[in-house]
């Protein structure tokens, strides 16, 4: 088995990643210091500096990328990097409704996310990754992480118990009609 354009594949998704919150931290360095966000957005509460960033994201990229070729083994398929660009584009569009104090599509977006868990496996590696880079930019590295494996946990839940038992209901049901 020839592993070497995953293993490339890995380096590079690692190496922007880790390039990627080098450079936010800069930027934010350079233009009024590196940001710390307390918990909860209370002053009175711990505040978490956006420094850990550049510790957290190379190694949970290096991990998560990991747990993806375990699942896939050699290349990514379409289904990897389509929930990794989602998952993104969901995590930057949360921090942009954020920063412009959007609360109601806010907790839309948030509360829509029991009903794609029951679509979709937002369990897997590449959903929290992508869910993760895509709210750095707002949030640092640590309470998106956080925030994401509370969604991996809500989401395996729900995938693994409520998806099969509304499809059980929904053959039923339709065994039921069909008989008559």
């Amino acid at each position: 088995m020839n592993d070497q354009p995953f293993k490339l594949h890995r380096l590079l998704l690692v190496a922007a990643a880790s390039l990627y919150i080098l450079i936010l931290l800069a930027f934010e360095h350079h233009n009024g210091g590196v940001v710390s966000h307390h918990l909860l957005q209370r002053e009175d509460l711990p505040a978490i500096s956006n420094w850990w960033g550049a510790l957290v994201v190379p190694v949970l990229s290096w991990f998560l990328t990991g747990r993806i070729y375990k699942r896939v083994v050699t290349t990514y398929p379409l289904a990897v990097t389509a929930g990794l660009t989602a998952s993104l584009l969901f995590g930057v569009t949360l921090s942009v409704l954020f920063q412009y104090q959007q609360e109601q599509l806010l907790a839309g977006m948030m509360l829509s996310l029991p009903v794609l868990a029951l679509i979709f496996p937002l369990y897997r590696a590449e959903f929290l990754l992508g869910f993760i880079l895509g709210m750095c930019f707002t949030f640092g590295a640590l309470i998106p992480t956080g925030v994401g494996i509370l969604v991996v946990l809500m989401s395996y839940i729900l995938h693994k118990t409520l998806r099969p038992l509304l499809g059980y209901v929904y053959r039923s049901a339709s065994g039921a009609i069909g008989s008559r």
